[in-house]
């Protein structure tokens, strides 16, 4: 059955879409922005994750590595170094020999040359810190005091010194000897109080020479009969 024109249009008029220019475009359906309820506890597991995670931690630089690292500590070191060295050598001009309150210290193999300046009691051996040369040793850090704390002038010398042979140990009593004779000529009255407690005294044991057909000084091979 054949449709007039005028039925047809009557039928189609609403689903003609309207002009653009004239009215705005119709919101999506509402039903379509909400998420599924699957979807939504998705995303709310997602939002409680990223609120309990630690905040991310920086990496260090490639260039950082323990080379890098160790060769930094290592330059300021040399600077502490140069910089300490600088300093001993503006508080001696002239050197070792042109001080005023000089001494020379023996034990053993080891030679010390000692220098007294008014100061806050600071020691410096061959350039450096006396704890840091003497490996933090109590003991042989007491040596290089012992004198000068008898007198009660632990703070109010500083000490400088000079050594060479022996290990540390005959080191550090070489320098104990060598503050008490600086002491002596600061004051003859100092010769009382350092000889009672035997400071003044050069020790000259020495370690015996190792002889010919023994094993050391005094040690030999076992004697057999047959």
């Amino acid at each position: 059955m054949a449709l007039s024109v005028s039925s047809l249009a009557s039928a189609f008029s609403h689903l003609a879409l309207p002009s653009t220019s004239t009215s705005a475009p119709h919101p999506p359906p509402l039903l379509r922005l909400l998420p599924s309820p699957r979807r939504a506890a998705r995303l709310v597991l997602l939002a409680a994750s990223a609120a309990d995670a630690p905040e991310p931690v920086e990496a260090p630089a490639a260039d950082e590595g323990p080379e890098e690292v160790l060769a930094v500590e290592a330059e300021e070191d040399a600077l502490v170094g140069l910089a300490l060295r600088k300093y001993v050598k503006q508080r001696l001009p002239g050197g070792f020999a042109a001080q005023r309150i000089t001494a020379t210290g023996r034990r053993k193999t080891a030679s010390a040359r000692v220098v007294l300046q008014e100061g806050s009691g600071k020691v410096f051996i061959n350039f450096r810190d006396a704890k840091e040369y003497l490996q933090g040793n109590p003991m042989w850090m007491e040596y290089c005091k012992v004198p000068l704390a008898t007198l009660g002038f632990e703070n109010n010398y500083d000490v400088f010194v000079k050594v060479q042979g022996g290990g540390l140990s005959g080191q550090a009593q070489a320098i104990c000897l060598g503050v008490a004779r600086a002491l002596l000529k600061i004051s003859p009255a100092n010769r009382v109080p350092l000889r009672s407690e035997g400071l003044l005294t050069r020790d000259t044991r020495i370690v015996e020479r190792k002889k010919a057909g023994l094993r050391k000084a005094r040690k030999r091979p076992q004697f057999s009969k047959r």
